[in-house]
């Protein structure tokens, strides 16, 4: 390592998918272990809130925003370094030639606030475009197309013909199903 940062700084690690937790505990356990508490600071999995629908009701879920990669705050030495390099299911880091990288801050403020978002995103599994039939409400029994979808709210906007005009009709996600 040519350069020491004495600051601390985030960094991301790759690691085998579905191993992120796994590592996570491990870097924090070696951390306290081998009395690095100084250098090694935080070890993070970015996660957020998502709404699912299994079998017609919604349900709140933690999903990792990036598959196959930890986030360690510390401040890069050799030691800390070798420590976080050589936990099990750690397959890298990210950063140009033999030195990690770090994370911006910019980049940081973006994943904690996609990460703090209080309200869960719907997982709306149609895409603008898809033809959906409506099962449920006053347009029950029609056909249209996706015009828009909101997942802040589960709402889908479908082009409905009527009259031989498309009208915008604002629906909740478990209101349509593919044709």
């Amino acid at each position: 390592m040519s350069r020491y940062i004495s600051s601390k700084q985030w960094y991301a690690i790759h690691t085998y998918s579905g191993y992120e937790e796994k590592v996570a505990e491990s870097i924090r356990q070696r951390a306290e272990s081998l009395d690095m508490a100084d250098k090694i600071f935080s070890v993070l999995v970015p996660k957020e809130k998502q709404i699912e629908i299994k079998n017609g009701k919604r349900k709140v879920v933690e999903k990792r925003i990036f598959q196959g990669y930890v986030l360690v705050q510390m401040k890069l030495s050799e030691d800390a370094w070798y420590i976080v390099r050589n936990t099990p299911n750690v397959t890298g880091f990210v950063g140009s030639g033999t030195e990690p990288t770090p994370v911006s801050g910019d980049e940081m403020e973006k994943i904690s606030k996609r990460m703090g978002v209080d309200q869960p995103k719907h997982k709306i599994d149609y895409k603008v475009g898809e033809v959906v039939s409506i099962i449920d409400g006053p347009f029950k029994g029609f056909d249209g197309s996706i015009n828009e979808i909101d997942t802040q709210k589960g709402k889908i906007k479908v082009l409905v013909n009527m009259f031989g005009r498309e009208t915008p009709v604002e629906l909740d996600s478990l209101q349509v199903k593919r044709v």
